[in-house]
């Protein structure tokens, strides 16, 4: 029997409406009728198309963007799988919300807002600035157990639904995920394991920059979790996985991610952590996938991977591995370059230039 969370997931995913081809199309010919040659603006020329068709508009207003920062702790931490204490957590997300984090700097930079969720962060929090809407104080340790309940994943889902909803009321019209959580790239690769067959050797990465002897510990408490929680099957019930192998904070990001594309919404991914939310939550409704950018090519070793599986490619590599949403929000400057590109630059006719 599906519960009213559920129910109100399944209606919010009903409202993501159809990429518009046709919108698409109309940007990709205006930008052949640009002063230069077709196609040699490369990436930018596909971005302002895929812009136009989320909009439907040649070039849409997406000057008013937002940085969705979810935060959460991993029980998993307990099996020292990573180089910072768990402490750090709410220690950053209190950076962030006092303006001091690389996202906030990068979002000063790129004119945009960020919003910080403690939405399961295992500390008490207060701040003027925190949205605070905790699911759960740190998710169980995945190695012994799920990692969270089902109820508790989808509500998770759900606040992230509902950020990106108060956000677009607000004005914002573009996106970018971001997250906090010591133990997070251990859950991220557990779930990509599962969901797209890579092996653990392949999924787990260095996170916060483990040696040797603790890398090979995180890839047998990946592959522990994945016995323990019976999760075989690469065509798992996705919300089963993250509630199994998930975090409070990626099931948050799968939610931004719904959430933006229901509301006709471009939503720019940022890391590996990040892109195992996208993963999930293209799992969940493939329609969220024409909304997705990814912004850059992480250092974790299995993000390539990752980004093939759900069908995105990467704008830039810059070799990167911080998270908080800092490589999405670098990518808002080629947005507004592909759409001022667009909006700004002669045409052929215009400029009287002959066309070869």
């Amino acid at each position: 029997m599906e519960t009213n969370l559920e129910i109100a997931l399944l209606e919010t995913i009903k409202q993501i409406k159809p990429f518009n081809e046709e919108a698409a199309s109309l940007a990709l010919r205006h930008s052949d009728s640009l002063t230069k040659p077709p196609g040699s603006l490369g990436k930018l020329e596909a971005l302002a198309s895929q812009l136009a068709g989320i909009s439907g508009q040649l070039w849409p207003d997406l000057s008013r963007k937002s940085v969705i920062v979810m935060a959460g702790d991993h029980g998993v931490c307990e099996e020292g799988v990573s180089a910072f204490p768990q402490a750090v957590t709410p220690q950053m997300v209190l950076n962030f919300l006092n303006g001091g984090a690389a996202v906030n700097v990068l979002a000063r930079q790129a004119g945009a807002e960020v919003v910080c969720v403690d939405i399961g962060v295992n500390a008490d929090l207060e701040h003027e600035r925190l949205v605070s809407r905790k699911v759960v104080r740190g998710t169980a340790n995945m190695a012994k157990q799920a990692a969270m309940t089902r109820e508790e994943a989808i509500q998770a889902i759900m606040v992230g639904v509902d950020v990106v909803n108060e956000q677009f009321r607000q004005g914002s019209r573009l996106f970018a995920t971001g997250e906090m959580g010591i133990g997070n790239t251990t859950a991220s690769a557990a779930l990509t394991t599962v969901l797209t067959g890579l092996s653990p050797e392949e999924s787990v990465g260095r996170g916060t920059g483990i040696n040797d002897a603790s890398w090979l510990n995180k890839v047998e408490v990946v592959k522990r979790a994945i016995v323990v929680n019976e999760l075989p099957s690469a065509d798992a019930d996705p919300i089963e996985v993250l509630t199994k192998v998930g975090g409070a904070e990626i099931a948050g990001l799968v939610g931004v991610i719904i959430g933006a594309a229901a509301n006709g919404c471009p939503i720019v991914i940022d890391g590996y952590i990040s892109s195992a939310a996208a993963l999930v939550a293209s799992r969940i409704a493939e329609q969220t996938m024409p909304y997705m950018i990814a912004s850059h090519l992480s250092q974790e070793q299995g993000h390539l991977r990752l980004l093939e599986s759900i069908g995105l490619l990467p704008m830039m590599q810059l070799e990167m591995r911080l998270g908080e949403g800092t490589g999405a929000v670098l990518c808002f400057h080629f947005i507004d370059a592909a759409l001022l590109l667009m909006q700004e630059m002669a045409t052929f006719e215009s400029a009287g230039v002959s066309k070869g």
